[in-house]
């Protein structure tokens, strides 16, 4: 996985569990999405950021938002269903359940569903450099159960150009930031 990630390091790129819970993401989607180095514990949970915690900075009508976290929880159920008695999933549902009508309500609905039906246009709102339009395809790998997310934009297009922008943005941030750590010390 972190080979794919090398390849990809100019292309916003984030891998998650069958669960949701972000396992790696590579400085171009921190620079895009915001650092998710910063989150601890449930917050790296996908289906709890979106329902429950802040969300992201990905634009959604209302039908596209409640689709979106229709179809996050319609794949966790499916995650459920292949791994019974695990039991931080469990947790993970209790907690989401327990903090979240919306969960509980498309909990109980019964629906499946994979992240691969949602759609492949996103909107991000980056603080930087505006409204950028992209393709987010999410790759399931079966064999492992991840989810791998990635954003890209139309080549030649002014997304495109935003893009960039954003990753070179940010990603001389995260560089600027680790120097001060550093040289705080």
């Amino acid at each position: 996985m972190q080979r794919l990630l090398d390849q990809l390091s100019h292309t916003p790129v984030a891998v998650h569990d069958a669960a949701w819970n972000l396992i790696v993401a590579n400085q171009p989607y921190d620079a895009l999405m915001g650092a998710t180095t910063s989150w601890r514990g449930i917050e790296r949970n996908g289906i709890w950021r979106n329902l429950v915690g802040p969300g992201n900075r990905t634009v959604h009508t209302p039908e596209e938002q409640a689709r979106f976290e229709s179809l996050l929880v319609a794949d966790l159920r499916m995650t459920a269903a292949r791994y019974p008695a695990d039991r931080e999933l469990k947790r993970l549902i209790a907690e989401l359940t327990s903090h979240s009508p919306r969960f509980a309500g498309l909990w109980e609905s019964g629906q499946v569903g994979s992240p691969q039906d949602q759609s492949r246009h996103k909107i991000i709102d980056h603080p930087d450099v505006g409204l950028i339009t992209l393709d987010c395809d999410t790759l399931i790998v079966a064999g492992d159960d991840l989810r791998i997310t990635v954003y890209t934009a139309e080549p030649g297009t002014e997304d495109a150009e935003r893009l960039a922008l954003a990753v070179v943005l940010g990603t001389q941030a995260l560089v600027d930031q680790g120097l001060r750590k550093w040289t705080d010390r």
